[in-house]
């Protein structure tokens, strides 16, 4: 999820693993299916696939439940046919949402996500022109003290990889790229020994809506708590910023 702090969303995102572990085995399944079932089973030279991978094992996935995963996209186990979706719409106190789903009904999700748009007091329509697709890498600060030397060197380095806007924060770094060069910038890291937070293409808004109200920062957050709750919803994008 892209929204109010890119390091929050990634605490988020692990404490999600770790209280609705079986949930999101089933979503980081889904888009390891979508990838394989795209692009190929061989994470050499399926680079969404490989980023899908390195996402199962943050969270601690089994070995077993990838390679299932992987055989269901390349059609090698058979079963329900899943596809993935895309949903726009206003949030709550005027946010825009992007949502991506993976999914074996489709309509289902499109029930699902459209009761949730309206229990939030927002609904489906157009926002997608606010977002652009960008690809993002997160680097925690202790995974930077080994550069901190020789710094401005290796902000060069990264331009030189197809870094656009490298972000500094307290926790660490957040570097933006185009997408196309986003396979090239993670080759490098990984031949610097550096890991990485975060690796993958977003929908980057293009002009944020900043959220201070306590009782709209509240109904944004259970929104976004209702959304991490729906095993059909892979990912979703804001363009609010809240505390």
């Amino acid at each position: 999820m892209s929204g109010h702090s890119k390091w929050a969303t990634t605490k988020r995102q692990k404490a999600v693993v770790d209280a609705k572990r079986g949930a999101v085995f089933t979503k980081i399944g889904n888009l390891i299916s979508i990838a394989a079932r795209d692009k190929g089973g061989d994470p050499a030279t399926n680079f969404s696939l490989r980023m899908a991978i390195d996402k199962a094992r943050q969270a601690n996935m089994p070995k077993d439940n990838i390679e299932r995963a992987i055989k269901r996209g390349t059609g090698e186990s058979g079963g329900n046919q899943i596809e993935e979706l895309v949903y726009e719409g206003q949030g709550p106190a005027a946010s825009q949402f992007i949502i991506k789903c993976v999914t074996d009904n489709r309509n289902r999700t499109a029930s699902t996500i459209r009761h949730l748009f309206s229990k939030a007091g927002g609904g489906l329509g157009s926002v997608a022109w606010n977002f652009a697709a960008r690809g993002v890498v997160q680097i925690a600060a202790e995974n930077l003290v080994s550069r901190q030397a020789d710094w401005d060197n290796f902000e060069l380095e990264l331009i030189d990889q197809g870094a656009e806007d490298i972000v500094s924060e307290n926790e660490g770094i957040t570097i933006y790229t185009n997408p196309e060069d986003l396979p090239k910038l993670k080759a490098f890291l990984e031949q610097q020994a550096i890991a990485t937070e975060l690796a993958e293409v977003q929908q980057v808004a293009k002009e944020k809506l900043i959220i201070s109200n306590p009782e709209d920062c509240s109904r944004l957050e259970k929104f976004v708590e209702s959304l991490d709750d729906c095993e059909d919803v892979s990912d979703y994008y804001t363009n609010a910023e809240w505390e």
